[in-house]
C-alpha cells in the first residue's frame, strides 16, 4: 500500500495542496474514458490505497466509497464519450477528461499547489493552468495519484455494468469493454456493439489495432445503443 512519502519529496509543506489525477478506459473497444482528480489532506488517512490495478474489484468498491464518503476528501470525476473519442482519438479524450476533471475540481474551491498526473504527458489546460508534473507509473508511487485512478477505474466500471444490463449478451460486466477472449467471442457471434456516435470504421480501426491478424468488416449485425 502507498503512503505520502513521494509527495512529501515534491512538496515544501504537508499543508501543501497535491491533487492526483489518473484515468481509466484506454484501451477497451467499447465504452467512454473516464477520469479522476483527488486531493486528500495530509490529515485525512485511507487504509489500502493503491494503484488500481494492483486491487481486487471488492478492494476498489470498498475505497471508492471510503473515498467519495469521506468529508475531508475532494474529488471530481468527468467521462468523455465515443462521439468525442471518434472525433479527437482515444489519447486526446482521456486528456480532455483529465483537464475537465481538474478543472471541475477547481470550480469546487480547491486550489493545488501541485497536480501529480499519471503518464508521460501533461493535459493541455492543466500544463498551462498549474504546477503540474507528469509521473510515469504514477499510480504506483503516488497516494493521491492512485487514489483517482482507483476513482475513475469504478466510476467506469460501474457504467459498463448499466451497458451490461441493456446489452447483456457482450457481458460488459465481465470484461468492461477490453478486448478479453470473451468480448472478441461476443463480438464474431453478435456483431460489434457500437454506439449511434460510433461509426462502424472507427470499430474496425479498434478491432484490428488489437487484433492484427484478424480483419474486421462492419455488417448489418451492429448493434447500436439507443
Amino acid at each position: 500500500m502507498l503512503g505520502r512519502e513521494f509527495e512529501q519529496k515534491l512538496a515544501n509543506s504537508k499543508k501543501a495542496v497535491i491533487v492526483g489525477v489518473d484515468e481509466a478506459g484506454r484501451g477497451p473497444l467499447a465504452g467512454p474514458v473516464y477520469a479522476a482528480a483527488c486531493y486528500i489532506p495530509y490529515n485525512v488517512s485511507i487504509e489500502g490505497i493503491n494503484d488500481s490495478k494492483k486491487l481486487s474489484e471488492t478492494e476498489r468498491d470498498q475505497l471508492f466509497e471510503k473515498l467519495t464518503h469521506h468529508p475531508g476528501v475532494k474529488y471530481a470525476i468527468c467521462d468523455v464519450g465515443v462521439r468525442k473519442i471518434e472525433e479527437i482519438n482515444i489519447l486526446q479524450a482521456a486528456m480532455l477528461a483529465m483537464d475537465q476533471a481538474v478543472e471541475s475540481l477547481g470550480n469546487s474551491g480547491v486550489r493545488p499547489a501541485i497536480v501529480l498526473v499519471d503518464g508521460p504527458r501533461l493535459p493541455v489546460n492543466v500544463a498551462k493552468n498549474y504546477n503540474a508534473t507528469a509521473v510515469v507509473k504514477g499510480d504506483s508511487k503516488s497516494f493521491s495519484i492512485a487514489a483517482a485512478s482507483i476513482l475513475a477505474k469504478v466510476a467506469r466500471d460501474r457504467h459498463m455494468l448499466k451497458m451490461d444490463q441493456k446489452w447483456p449478451q457482450y457481458s460488459f460486466a465481465q470484461h468492461k469493454g477490453y478486448p478479453t477472449v470473451s468480448h472478441q467471442t461476443a463480438i464474431r457471434k453478435h456483431g460489434p456493439w457500437v454506439s449511434d456516435c460510433l461509426s462502424p470504421n472507427s470499430y474496425s480501426q479498434a478491432w484490428t489495432l488489437s487484433n492484427p491478424s484478424h480483419d474486421f468488416q462492419p455488417s448489418q449485425n451492429m448493434v447500436r445503443s439507443e
